[in-house]
């Protein structure tokens, strides 16, 4: 049996990073496939919000991952193409939509630079990723998905009203069902019963209850649903040890994307990448939850590693003492090969 079934993970996720021109419309390539979901930040100072677009909503309708804002439609669109291999982004002027999120070399005027990344998903049940829309009715229900597998890692957004994001983890606690996180707040773990209705997802379905934020009536919105594929992803926890001889996380795969969330105490959903940080030790963080700049306050977060990732900072957002975490990861390449060739180490 092949260790991974994709030896490429480039074809179903990929980090890409540009610098501003100031040229709007604009394409932007290389990202190895055609992009279904984007979360695209701006690195410098200033504060500008993480950017959200999906192939099913259509790149003209913006969610941001910092605020419980409702679906933002811009009269002149932001993606005006998702491409085989990236995107076009449409006209703008400088401090304006779409120019502001993905091409401003002076945002609102002010010198904070024009360094962007673009995290992107294209949508395949081989990789594990879905996109449903669905509307909201208010009552306890189940929605079908088409990945074919269980998944790990659900996050719905309510488009028609300015509701908190919701989160599920399938180690998030020993029942994540009956639980959430808001993927716009530092907020540790809530319990409910109203948003998945205490039911585990399955291999067809997930499950809603009658909250707002994930299944309001009448209310369009949307969920992103992964499930774990060997080599290339994985929907972990781990406990920290507040030491810079951190947790070692086995995830399988040389991680190219790191997602994490401390569940046990209010902090921040934290981002690392191989692509800003291409050489050890990880020192370039960013935010999913806040339009802040990207934080190089810390030479050493952590360590990308061939078959995980290292922690090497003692701060709470990512390695405190017995703190629990979730996170969630994407393959750079896989450990082993469908070949049985192993990969390097960086």
């Amino acid at each position: 049996m092949a260790y991974t079934t994709i030896d490429d993970p480039k074809e179903y996720f990929s980090v890409n990073t540009w610098t501003a021109d100031d040229t709007t419309p604009r394409s932007f390539t290389g990202f190895g496939h055609q992009p279904d979901l984007l979360w695209v930040k701006h690195r410098g100072s200033g504060s500008i919000n993480p950017t959200i677009i999906d192939s099913v909503r259509g790149g003209a309708l913006m969610l941001t991952s910092a605020t419980s804002a409702a679906e933002d439609p811009k009269s002149h669109g932001e993606v005006t193409a998702f491409g085989s291999d990236g995107i076009t982004v449409a006209d703008g002027t400088s401090g304006s939509y779409p120019k502001l999120y993905f091409n401003d070399l002076d945002p609102f005027g002010a010198s904070v630079g024009g360094e962007y990344v673009c995290w992107s998903w294209k949508e395949s049940a081989t990789a594990g990723f879905d996109i449903v829309a669905y509307t909201g009715d208010g009552s306890a229900r189940t929605i079908s998905h088409s990945l074919s597998a269980v998944p790990h890692f659900i996050i719905v957004k309510n488009r028609t009203d300015a509701d908190s994001w919701r989160v599920y983890h399938h180690k998030n606690t020993a029942a994540p069902e009956t639980d959430y996180l808001e993927l716009d707040s530092q907020s540790d773990t809530v319990d409910s019963d109203t948003d998945w209705n205490d039911t585990a997802p399955t291999s067809s379905v997930f499950s809603v209850g009658t909250s707002d934020q994930t299944n309001e009536n009448t209310d369009s919105l949307i969920a992103y649903l992964f499930s774990e594929k060997q080599g290339f992803s994985k929907f972990g926890s781990y406990t920290g040890n507040a030491s810079t001889d951190g947790t070692f996380v086995y995830t399988g795969f040389r991680p190219a994307w790191i997602l994490g969330k401390r569940t046990s105490a209010s902090e921040n959903w934290y981002i690392f990448d191989a692509t800003r940080d291409p050489i050890n030790p990880i020192s370039h963080l960013l935010y999913g939850d806040t339009g802040t700049a990207e934080y190089t306050g810390i030479s050493a977060w952590l360590d990308i590693c061939s078959n995980g990732f290292k922690h090497r900072s003692t701060d709470s957002k990512s390695n405190s003492d017995d703190g629990s975490y979730v996170y969630v990861a994407f393959a750079e390449a896989p450990f082993v090969n469908s070949n049985g060739v192993p990969c390097n180490a960086r």
